[in-house]
Order: structure tokens, then C-alpha cells, then sequence
């Protein structure tokens, strides 16, 4: 039996719920998924962005609740120190906890402009100005790191819970068609091609559409 248990909503349309499950699967921890129905009012409340506090993700593991996907990824390097969720050099691993709050806090307009639908696709879709200039800081946070640290993920050779965190977006770029230089082209490419990303969006594919807020006709 799984020793952790962790709750999501939609994996078609949550981004917050891919993220916790990126972090699991980073720590490695042995955790079975349970989702929540679309009616469920906490699942509404995360995927219609109703409430400032969301209490999907969540993990239960050994005993321990625990919410949110940057509390989860706290937690999870705590009992899991080798598992590079965090940089081990002091100064990489503040730069990591900044970007990541950075995604955790901010980016409204890409929120609500582009929203999390992996099954949807929009070629030529346009992006107003307040989306692109969120954008525009994704992409420079990208390039600055992938050059100070040599790539192929944000931190360097592995993978941190900066990339769980701006993998989303990296679907959302897939989604709406934005166009990419080659660097920040390779790393989303690199991002959604991961494994685990790739079991996820199999289950997405597969998830019945339950949520007509959330297909919007463009």
C-alpha cells in the first residue's frame, strides 16, 4: 500500500495539481493519486479560481497534511534531502525559492489569459498585451537560468521544483501556439517530453469533460 496519498482536482485543466504531482514524482516518494470530483467545492475553487487559498493539492504522507504545492515541495526536501528537489549550493537554491515564488504569487494576466487545458489547441492565438508581458518575464527567467546554470532544466543537469513549477506554462506555450526562441523552444520541449509529464497528460487526455466554465470557444 502507498505510504502517500496525494489529492488533486482536474488534470486537464489544474495546474497547481500537476505541479504537486511533478514534486512527488521528484522526491520519489511511493504515492497513490486520488482525485477529486469536478462538483467537489474545493476542486471548483481551484480550477475557477474562486478562493485565494486552494486546498487541492494536498499530500498526506507518513501522518503529515500538507497543502500547497510549495509547502508539499518544502516538506518533501526535508525527508528527502538527496532528491535534488532544491540546489545544494546556498545561493542557487535562494535563486530557485525566488523564481519559485515568483510562479507561485504573480503571473495573473498568463493565468486567466491562457489557461491550463492540455487536450485544447489554438494555433495563431493571440496574446494581448498584458499576458505577453507576463510572458516576457517567463522567458527571461528561463534564459537567465538556463544560462547561468548550463541547462538542460533551470538549476542545471536535474531537475528542481522550479521546473515542476514552470512546467504549466510550458503547456500553456504548447497550447496557445507562443512562439519561442530555440533555447526557451528546447526547454519547454524538454519539459513536456519528462516521463512524468507524459503519464500525466495520457490521464488527461482520458479525463471526461466535466467543467463547461472551463472550455472556452476561441
Amino acid at each position: 500500500m502507498p505510504k502517500g496519498v496525494l489529492t488533486i482536482s482536474s488534470r486537464n485543466y489544474s495546474s497547481w495539481s500537476l505541479r504537486g504531482w511533478m514534486i512527488c514524482k521528484g522526491a520519489g516518494i511511493d504515492f497513490a493519486v486520488k482525485t477529486l470530483p469536478a462538483g467537489d467545492p474545493n476542486a471548483r475553487a481551484e480550477l475557477l479560481h474562486l478562493s485565494p487559498s486552494f486546498l487541492v493539492p494536498k499530500l498526506e504522507y507518513d501522518g503529515v497534511e500538507v497543502w500547497d504545492v510549495l509547502a508539499i515541495a518544502e516538506f518533501l526536501n526535508e525527508i528527502k534531502p538527496k532528491s535534488n528537489l532544491l540546489p545544494t549550493d546556498r545561493a542557487t537554491r535562494a535563486h530557485c525559492r525566488a523564481i519559485c515564488g515568483e510562479m507561485h504569487q504573480g503571473f495573473v494576466n498568463l493565468r486567466s489569459a491562457l489557461p491550463m487545458n492540455i487536450k485544447g489547441h489554438y494555433p495563431g492565438f493571440k496574446v494581448w498585451a498584458g499576458a505577453q508581458t507576463d510572458i516576457d518575464r517567463v522567458l527571461s527567467i528561463w534564459r537567465g537560468c538556463l544560462q547561468a546554470y548550463g541547462g538542460p532544466f533551470l538549476f542545471g543537469e536535474r531537475p528542481t521544483i522550479a521546473d515542476a513549477m514552470y512546467t504549466p506554462v510550458c503547456s500553456r506555450f504548447r497550447t496557445y501556439d507562443v512562439k519561442l526562441d530555440a533555447p526557451c523552444a528546447a526547454y519547454r520541449d524538454k519539459m513536456l517530453s519528462a516521463r512524468s509529464v507524459q503519464e500525466w497528460t495520457a490521464a488527461a487526455m482520458e479525463e471526461p469533460e466535466e467543467l463547461e466554465e472551463l472550455d472556452v470557444e476561441f
